[in-house]
């Protein structure tokens, strides 16, 4: 046996050391899939599988990866409709408290911890309806009845 044959272990692990490092920069998860690849020659030639096979396991457990485990990670990577939407479009289907009589032209509701310009979408609410957030139009938020309104007004 010649030395690569015999300590082909290191260079694998090397290899994945190395393919980690890369991936910390490029952030693809194209490297830490190779370096999984290397893990797996690694573990090969720890076993005492030859050097051909050695790389021909790094070979199909790196395309087993990059075809199958990356895509998967990505689609977890990639953010859900909620973590896109703007502050404002999350307060849309919210409850809100009327602190204010809301007609189709003012009122004062609370969303959260924050007191804001109301409308009615249609009808009346009177303080303490309990009404939920259809729209935001500019700083006004238009609501419409909620679980707990008093009997609707029209």
């Amino acid at each position: 046996m010649d030395w690569f044959e015999q300590n082909a272990w290191m260079v694998w692990l090397v290899l994945a050391l190395v393919l980690g490092g890369i991936e910390m920069l490029s952030l693809s998860l194209v490297f830490i899939m190779l370096s999984g690849g290397a893990l797996a020659g690694l573990v090969t030639a720890l076993l005492g599988g030859p050097v051909w096979l050695q790389g021909v396991v790094f070979a199909a457990v790196s395309v087993g990866m990059v075809a199958f485990v990356r895509p998967v990670a990505m689609r977890h990577m990639r953010p859900g409709i909620e973590d896109v939407r703007t502050n404002i479009d999350r307060l849309v289907g919210s409850s809100a408290t009327v602190l204010e009589a809301v007609d189709s032209a003012h009122g004062l509701v609370k969303i959260g911890g924050d007191v804001w310009t109301a409308r009615a979408q249609r009808g009346e609410f009177i303080p303490g309806d309990v009404v939920t957030v259809v729209a935001i139009d500019g700083a006004t938020a238009v609501v419409a009845p909620g679980e707990t309104t008093s009997p609707y007004r029209s």
